[in-house]
């Protein structure tokens, strides 16, 4: 008897959840007045109450808002909270990746702020370099925040999408923020992404700005990164649009293609691997070692490359360097 009024109690109570637009207007209210933590909380709460419902939309609803009003507010822990547990939601109601779902996880990435590095740079900053340190700290949390966001995201698309290696818009998008946002920009984790993602073109872009500001050398390393790494994955299509668009983009902007002999190396192995050339891939290795020895990646990266396009098989598939510049 008990269990039965249990089970209607729940019902009951399922039924009572009021549909969230009041909430949100409240709880939106309550961070345009300055309560950011207690909106937090309030957020967190009662999402859970409809999660707990099954009433997933009505949560993603609230979710969504809660993220989007902290980020507009500047709030970036607290949206970015929130923007993970929308991710959450869509796993624990098994939400199927679609043009929906995927225009919801957008318009939460837009909302995350973006402030360029020249701006840490400028003049009003102390000679004791303490508003210096706040920004760089300010942007390794935006950072943080929204790459958590969108490798949950990417996760999400995974398991309930069509693409083994998750969403490659979502891919692009991580990439472009890493690389913008990102006081400390990982190159190679930008390239992973870009190479996931489905936008040759744009990585390209990508890379012809970090070549305007980075160190000597790291350009053509750079370079050579984004095109092994597509071709790693059997993608020679990606990696000779990506060649072809830096050379456009670089005429357009008349400066100079890097000319050096990992380059050199580049524009051989290309060609290369369009036929049953195996003995030549081999000597191009051989003569270009010491240009391909200044990345310890690259010689994972070219065993992989043997696997996929001549079937030579790794001793070690998928371990070390190579299988850890992938991981999500």
């Amino acid at each position: 008897m008990s269990r039965s009024l249990s089970m209607r109690g729940s019902m009951r109570s399922r039924r009572d959840l009021p549909p969230p637009e009041k909430t949100i207007e409240r709880l939106e209210s309550m961070v345009a007045g300055g309560n950011f933590y207690e909106a937090q909380q309030m957020y967190k709460s009662t999402s859970a109450r409809y999660i707990t419902a099954q009433k997933y939309s009505e949560a993603l609803d609230i979710l969504q808002s809660g993220a989007l009003v902290q980020l507009k507010h500047g709030q970036v822990t607290c949206g970015g909270e929130l923007a993970v547990l929308f991710v959450d939601t869509l796993i624990t109601g098994e939400l199927a990746y679609s043009e929906q779902n995927f225009d919801r996880i957008r318009k939460i990435y837009e909302a995350f702020p973006r402030i360029t590095v020249p701006h840490f740079l400028g003049d009003d900053y102390d000679d004791e370099g303490h508003q210096l340190s706040e920004a760089i700290s300010a942007a390794k949390v935006r950072a943080e925040s929204c790459s958590s966001f969108l490798k949950a995201a990417i996760r999400w698309s995974a398991e309930f999408g069509t693409s083994r290696n998750g969403s490659p818009e979502l891919h692009v998008m991580l990439a472009e923020y890493i690389y913008s946002e990102s006081p400390e920009t990982d190159m190679t984790k930008v390239s992973s992404h870009f190479v996931h993602g489905n936008d040759p073109k744009k990585f390209a872009s990508m890379l012809v700005n970090f070549m305007g500001k980075c160190y000597p050398g790291e350009d053509d390393t750079a370079i050579a990164r984004g095109v092994l790494m597509y071709l790693s994955q059997g993608n020679l299509r990606d990696a000779n649009l990506l060649m072809d668009e830096m050379k456009e983009q670089l005429k357009s902007a008349n400066s100079d293609f890097p000319k050096t002999d990992l380059i050199q190396f580049i524009k051989y192995l290309l060609p290369t691997l369009e036929r049953d050339a195996y003995p030549l891939f081999r000597t191009l290795r051989q003569k270009y070692k010491t240009s391909t020895d200044r990345d310890p990646m690259f010689q994972e990266l070219l065993d992989e490359i043997a696997a996929k396009f001549y079937n030579i098989q790794r001793q070690n598939p998928l371990e070390g360097l190579f299988s850890e510049m992938f991981k999500i």
